[in-house]
């Protein structure tokens, strides 16, 4: 099977533990779960019910906090943001807002109405959602054309060790809902593909790209 991002062959391997087939690309260092266990929205949903996601509870703003503080010094003074997937909370829009920061904010479950189409931002962030995309590529073209030139995109997506072994006890893929998995290479790949550029990542689960 081609890979999804750069369409260059993969290798397959098996979890031993879950039997879950999953195809590696030795170019871009994407892994995909076999689209088989590919979950519809609704499916999904009953999963993301199942989070504890209470704006007022310090432990969830002090973990947006930390991607703020990793991000932000990043990004110049961006005057209008997109929070995108936002899942049912819209906290990281709110503390955006609190830096002066316009921000929208979307979700495909539970925003599905919020999307400006023809809108434009400075900042787009996206944490604990790339995870879950059938079709990652695209969706990264789509959120490159809604940036301003110059703009930046700062993603949060747990970063694979490009092991099979290791992958096997990963934490990561336990959660049926999360499908594709990357690492800063991939989003370099992307980045070139899309017109933009990489300014940092943290080599955990944290990268910025900027629109040329």
């Amino acid at each position: 099977m081609k890979c999804h991002i750069c369409d260059k062959p993969t290798k397959t391997f098996i979890c031993e533990k879950t039997n879950i087939h999953y195809y590696q690309c030795l170019s871009c260092e994407y892994i995909f779960k076999s689209p088989e266990y590919y979950q519809n929205l609704e499916k999904q949903k009953e999963r993301y019910n199942l989070h504890q996601n209470n704006e007022d509870d310090a432990g969830y703003i002090a973990y947006f906090q930390r991607y703020l503080d990793f991000i932000l010094p990043l990004v110049g003074e961006p005057k209008c943001a997109l929070d995108f997937g936002c899942g049912c909370s819209s906290l990281l829009a709110t503390l955006l807002e609190s830096k002066g920061i316009s921000c929208d904010y979307y979700d495909p479950i539970y925003h599905p109405h919020t999307l400006k189409r023809k809108k434009s931002y400075d900042l787009i962030v996206s944490t604990e959602v790339f995870e879950h995309l059938h079709q990652p590529r695209e969706v990264f073209e789509s959120l490159v054309d809604k940036l301003n030139t110059g703009g930046f995109l700062a993603i949060q997506t747990e970063f694979h060790t490009n092991d099979p072994t290791s992958f096997a006890t990963w934490w990561y893929p336990k959660d049926t809902t999360h499908i594709v998995f990357f690492r800063a290479h991939t989003f370099k790949v992307l980045s070139e593909m899309y017109g933009c550029r990489v300014i940092k990542d943290n080599g955990k689960n944290m990268v910025v790209l900027q629109k040329c």
